[in-house]
């Protein structure tokens, strides 16, 4: 047997994971508003997290209060239902 190489991922994967780790939180069992601070300190990722939102936002899957809050859109919520939770 060859030792292979694992493929590291790449940034734009490791983005899609932490967003997808972003919507999980939110769209838990009880749907909350978090503050991106608090999504950053629950994932140890502070400045990817504030990326994650970002990009979140702008697909349209959370919405981001004027004091800076955020929850995920009723969009989100069905696609995380659709393709489950990850283990």
């Amino acid at each position: 047997m060859h030792d292979q190489d694992i493929p590291l991922p790449t940034p734009g994967e490791r983005l899609n994971q932490l967003e997808l780790l972003v919507l999980h939180l939110m769209t838990g069992d009880e749907q909350q508003v978090w503050s991106v601070e608090d999504l950053g300190r629950e994932l140890d990722d502070a400045a990817r997290v504030i990326d994650a939102v970002r990009e979140l936002r702008t697909a349209g899957l959370i919405h981001q209060t004027s004091d800076g809050f955020v929850f995920a859109t009723r969009a989100a919520v069905r696609l995380i239902e659709v393709v489950g939770k990850v283990a």
